[in-house]
């Protein structure tokens, strides 16, 4: 993981742009009589989220939008570690009106937030935007005036839980996180399957 005060220097390259590379596929329309549903959203059973109670966590994130900007929501899944991986906290969350990259650095601070309260000392993150993954990890700057106050908390929430790695994954490694964002997109509410976070 960088040193959080090597992500501030001159070293790391400017962005290409804040235009995301990659995006949801457009859903299906509900009333073509040719287009499948969408798949219903499958239930984990588990124990309802406790504070505090994990060490070592793995965060997957992902966000999405529907017209960037457009109707955007997130996905968020924490597991404990494999291989006996448990699912211990999950976050579907329609945003409103947003561009894809504002949904994708929103799940990652909801997904930090959570993290920090179940008392993660340990994490590892996974996301299928390379754009955020390089941002957060010092390769490239974030200068977007839509993006910097969402990718500052994201590195003061990486700092207070101490040790946090992030990786990218490719979108079939990521399918929990995006299922839960397009779950919410298409209900337009906040679903959380295993319950709410400990206050």
């Amino acid at each position: 993981m960088p040193l959080f005060d090597d992500l501030f220097n001159d070293s790391p390259r400017d962005e290409p742009n804040d235009t995301p590379t990659e995006f949801n596929d457009t859903p299906p329309d509900p009333l073509d009589p040719m287009q499948d549903p969408p798949p219903t959203l499958t239930a984990f059973s588990g124990k309802p989220p406790v504070k505090g109670g994990h060490k070592v966590l793995h965060l997957h994130f992902d966000g999405g939008s529907r017209g960037n900007p457009g109707p955007a929501g997130i996905g968020v899944t924490i597991t404990t570690a494999p291989p006996a991986a448990k699912h211990v906290y999950e976050l579907g969350e329609f945003l409103g009106s947003h561009t894809n990259n504002v949904a994708e650095y929103t799940a990652l601070v909801r997904g930090l937030e959570a993290a920090k309260v179940l008392g993660a000392k340990k994490l590892h993150v996974k996301a299928d935007s390379e754009l955020i993954v390089r941002q957060v990890n010092g390769i490239y700057r974030c200068k977007s005036p839509d993006l910097k106050p969402l990718y500052e908390k994201a590195l003061t929430l990486m700092r207070q839980i101490g040790d946090v790695e992030v990786k990218h994954v490719y979108r079939e490694d990521n399918s929990r996180a995006d299922a839960l964002a397009n779950a919410a997109m298409d209900r337009t509410c906040k679903l959380e399957p295993l319950g709410p976070l400990p206050k």
